[in-house]
């Protein structure tokens, strides 16, 4: 009996025991603080430094040439010469092509040359001839649209500085009128090439404007990061850099996103150098199109950012002291702030670039 009561009397000592350790233990998890999170997580340190922070992707852009039809051929014959190059730039009596050896000009007019003129010609078209004969250094007389003894000797000067016969009379094929110049233009080449046989009434000049189009192909996630006022530097073939701005973007029937590009505030992107882009088909340029425009300053890895609850930023350095900082911009992990002296060593966590 008495074995038994001692049992009895160890089981209820034990039990009590192991009730005294669990609340002891739910004591200590419930009444001890939790550590802080900073506190609890492993950090490494690095300098805040001068640096430069920016952000770009290379792509392609595509320079084209639009061709306008601005001037049609009269002359009719095989096509003998060709004297002028795409993308060239032509004013006042410029050679193009000869037919049958005999030159065909151009001559700047809003009338298209239509019919031959000889003395006793009038007209507005007799006003335009003498007006390049005059520009030519020809022509001494007042424009006034008649086919005079001077407009009769100016042409006969003219022809024999083509090396022509000079019979004082212009055939309609002879001048191309058009409404600009000078200008730069492109020859169909498909009409106007040695051998061609032109009939007359082909309209086989063609104007290329100021500048070509600027394009970029881009990918639609590509296109989010690039709103409009974007900066692209374009590398020419000759290694000069042109800056190109997104003025919109397209999309095609299969969802391709093509970005626009123009000048700053209206001006051209090629300006004096337009034309090294070829006046025929498309060229690709290697271009740096600048998501974040790089900024020098003070550089920290966005990592030693923190942000409390109402979105101020700090740094803490290596003395657990928080620093307010503004963010000036921030690309690739990088951040440029301001707020803290050079050198100061800030935290981020371990394992942090």
């Amino acid at each position: 009996m008495k074995s038994q009561l001692w049992l009895r009397r160890a089981g209820l000592g034990l039990i009590i025991a192991i009730v005294g350790v669990g609340i002891g233990w739910a004591g200590a998890v419930v009444l001890t603080p939790p550590r802080d999170v900073l506190d609890s997580t492993a950090f490494s340190y690095v300098k805040v430094v001068k640096g430069e922070v920016g952000s770009s992707i290379t792509l392609n852009t595509i320079a084209e040439w639009t061709p306008v039809p601005i001037g049609s051929n009269l002359a009719t014959g095989t096509v003998t010469t060709i004297n002028v190059n795409p993308g060239d730039s032509v004013a006042q009596g410029t050679v193009l092509y000869t037919v049958n050896l005999r030159p065909v000009v151009i001559a700047s007019g809003s009338i298209p040359a239509f019919e031959s003129l000889a003395q006793g010609s009038r007209g507005a078209d007799v006003s335009q001839l003498q007006t390049m004969l005059k520009a030519l250094g020809y022509f001494p007389g007042t424009v006034n649209g008649t086919f005079g003894r001077t407009t009769t000797l100016a042409v006969k000067a003219w022809q024999k500085s083509l090396g022509e016969s000079a019979d004082g009379a212009v055939q309609s094929g002879d001048i191309i009128f058009v409404e600009n110049l000078p200008t730069r233009i492109a020859l169909d080449p498909k009409l106007v090439k040695r051998g061609a046989v032109l009939a007359g009434g082909e309209a086989v000049v063609n104007g290329l404007g100021k500048e070509p189009s600027f394009s970029v192909p881009v990918t639609d996630s590509q296109s989010a990061m690039m709103p409009d006022g974007t900066r692209v530097e374009i590398t020419n073939s000759e290694g000069a850099v042109w800056n190109g701005y997104v003025e919109g973007r397209k999309t095609d029937d299969q969802s391709a996103v093509t970005l626009t590009l123009a000048g700053k505030d209206g001006a051209s992107i090629c300006a004096d150098s337009c034309g090294t882009i070829p006046a025929t088909g498309t060229s690709l340029l290697l271009s740096r199109v600048v998501t974040v425009e790089s900024v020098v300053g003070l550089t920290v890895p966005s990592a030693a950012l923190l942000s409390d609850a109402s979105g101020n930023l700090s740094v803490v350095d290596d003395k657990n002291k928080a620093h307010p900082v503004t963010v000036v911009t921030s690309a690739r992990g990088m951040s440029i702030i301001k707020g803290v002296p050079a050198g100061l060593r800030v935290r981020i966590p371990a394992g942090g670039d």
